[in-house]
């Protein structure tokens, strides 16, 4: 059986299978993925790139155009893409096998799939993870496609080193932006399809709003199926963090709230508790508050 120590080499030799195999662990959370994962060098620095913004925005687009643009320059890079879990099935679409084909025969790109599991903001415990066994690897950047849902999208700036949103001329009202968060998380906004109908117009008012804010944002126009904007982009992503982070300790406190609170609820289980609330929901003086406290007691 492989040990941490040995599966680490094999990632950074730039093993693909061993680094599939390594992420599957992980997710699973199969031995010996514990030690796995409290092997990992804090010294390691791989740049984080988060991408995120409304369905429809051209997201997995974008990503094809700048990694293509990347790769042509030698990058290696590792792309993990973030699609929502069914709150019934627990099933996921991972359609990025679908919106990414381009990229799946390119010796320099990595591509990996992981389900919400009913995170909100796209951010799971296992995503955290899965980026740190990333780093791992020796890729010269790290990008992470999330799920565009709006107000909780605010959970990748936890994780990314710089965070892009992407939108569209028909994203609607500017104001609504500032109300879902996005203005906070973005070092960088890329307006997409810009060869559309009112792009023009939507570019300067959220220009205008952009420099109404505390801080200097970056705005960006491409038309990422045409390959067009996209140098502009990939001279941001490559470009150092000259500032430092304000919110570095309070990002690594969310990180380690989200792994300490996996590992609490690891002894939950889900399906036990669906039948038990099955029945107490029929007793006449149900209440779900009593029945939390009840549980927790338990």
């Amino acid at each position: 059986m492989n040990t941490p120590l040995s599966i680490l080499s094999e990632l950074k030799a730039g093993n693909f299978k061993a680094l599939a195999r390594a992420l599957t662990l992980v997710e699973n959370e199969i031995a010996p993925s514990d030690q796995l994962l409290r092997s990992l060098s804090h010294e390691v620095k791989v740049p984080v790139i988060g991408i995120t913004g409304p369905p429809g925005a051209g997201k997995s687009t974008l990503i094809n155009a700048v990694v293509s643009s990347l790769t042509a320059q030698g990058k290696r890079i590792a792309i993990l893409a973030v699609d929502p879990t069914s709150p019934f099935n627990f099933g996921s679409l991972l359609g990025d096998r679908i919106r990414m084909a381009t990229q799946f025969n390119n010796p320099k790109v990595f591509i990996r799939s992981i389900a919400t599991r009913g995170a909100l903001g796209g951010i799971s415990t296992k995503t955290i993870e899965m980026v740190d066994i990333l780093k791992a690897a020796n890729f010269d950047l790290i990008i992470i496609e999330t799920v565009g849902v709006g107000q909780s999208e605010v959970e990748i700036a936890g994780l990314a080193d710089k965070t892009m949103v992407t939108l569209v001329p028909e994203s609607g009202d500017e104001i609504q932006h500032i109300k879902s968060g996005l203005m906070e998380i973005a070092d960088c906004f890329v307006v997409n399809k810009s060869d559309r109908e009112g792009a023009d117009t939507f570019f300067n008012n959220l220009k205008k709003l952009v420099h109404s804010g505390k801080k200097t944002i970056p705005i960006f126009k491409t038309i990422a199926d045409k390959q067009e904007g996209i140098s502009a982009v990939t001279d941001w992503i490559l470009a150092p963090i000259t500032e430092a982070n304000a919110k570095k300790t309070l990002l690594l406190a969310e990180k380690a709230w989200k792994i300490i609170q996996h590992q609490r609820m690891q002894s939950v289980d889900k399906k036990r508790l669906q039948e038990k609330i099955l029945a107490a929901s029929n007793q006449k003086d149900f209440n779900i508050y009593r029945f939390a406290d009840e549980w927790i007691n338990t």
